[in-house]
């Protein structure tokens, strides 16, 4: 056996469900799949048992202890030379073992991340938060991809492969369980540990999958804003882990809060008589509509819809501010969680 796809899962047998029909059309076939069930309450056994004769799959039951955990526990039980990490919410291509495949041919790797993307049948809100994570006008040109601002490619769990004999010597994922850390920047802790041991790693660009992330903007909020906190444990923990590129939503942050104060002064002046602050508070909202102008025009072009395009507007601010915001009190914490 080459790969053994490795599935953390909490509560989503429908979404297991679509993650293993999408991988019965995969082109390339010499891959298991290691379900692992993570003390969940709606289990997916059934949705499993149900594609027992047509994919080479394993399923596990364990008490919950987190997705790293149940990744490490999904590992130990794999028999492939090769491990893919891909989240439950997840669904493949056709060609997206072929094209893994295809890359380590071509130049081996130790380890290797692939982007993600939307599909046609995400909601609209999905779809704007997929162009958020991944526009290279939000923190996906953080993230890593063609274009990105950090020049090291760290890949994310929800779409990552490791040596089998490299995930062994790494330890796997962090043990370390302590708030925000544990579920926001476990994935980044074994990226950096990949580079530390000298072991390779890069980006797959082909090895893409579709990605469902958040379905609404108030868990959008969370998520974001504990990988901005996460970000600083993780700087504490490796310094170089922090570069100038992850302030730079604190400071989109802290600019807009300046701007949206300029532009309150400007309306109490100009209410108080004073025609100047009709100019401040132009000027102040003027970065912020062209900032909000650049991404729905990108986004409505980039997904063909000036709905979404619309909805990437909230997100990218989401995404940002969010992410702005756990940065920042995180940096003010004298705590690591």
């Amino acid at each position: 056996m080459k790969y053994s796809i490795v599935v953390p899962v909490y509560n989503r047998p429908d979404e297991v469900d679509e993650l293993l029909e999408s991988l019965c059309s995969q082109t390339y076939k010499d891959f298991e799949v290691v379900i692992v069930e993570d003390g969940s309450n709606i289990i997916c056994k059934d949705v499993c048992d149900k594609y027992a004769g047509i994919l080479s799959i394993h399923y596990y039951f364990k008490e919950n202890s987190g997705p790293g955990q149940s990744r490490n526990f999904g590992v130990e039980r794999a028999q492939g030379e090769y491990v893919i990490i891909v989240d439950s919410d997840a669904v493949t291509p056709p060609g997206y073992m072929q094209a893994i495949d295809d890359e380590l041919q071509r130049q081996p790797s130790d380890a290797w991340g692939g982007p993600d993307a939307a599909h046609e049948s995400f909601t609209d809100i999905q779809k704007a938060i997929s162009y958020a994570m991944t526009s290279f006008f939000t923190t996906g040109g953080i993230r890593g991809g063609k274009r990105q601002l950090d020049k090291k490619f760290y890949p994310r769990s929800f779409n990552l492969g490791v040596r089998r004999e490299v995930y062994n010597q790494l330890g796997g994922f962090s043990t370390e369980r302590f708030s925000k850390m544990s579920l926001y920047g476990e994935d980044i802790d074994f990226s950096i540990r990949i580079y530390k041991d000298g072991f390779s790693c890069r980006l797959f660009p082909d090895a893409w999958l579709w990605h469902k992330r958040r379905t609404d903007f108030r868990r959008f909020w969370r998520q974001v804003y504990n990988s901005g906190y996460a970000r600083v444990n993780l700087g504490r923990k490796y310094p170089e882990a922090l570069k100038a590129v992850h302030i730079l939503p604190a400071l989109f942050t802290v600019g807009v809060v300046v701007l949206l104060c300029c532009w309150l002064t400007g309306e109490i002046l100009f209410f108080s008589g004073i025609s100047l602050g009709l100019y401040m508070s132009l000027f102040s909202l003027l970065p912020l509509v062209l900032f909000s102008a650049i991404i729905f025009i990108d986004s409505s072009i980039r997904n063909r819809s000036i709905r979404v395009g619309l909805l990437s507007v909230p997100a990218a601010f989401i995404q940002l501010i969010g992410y702005g915001i756990g940065f920042i009190e995180s940096s003010m914490s004298k705590r690591h969680g």
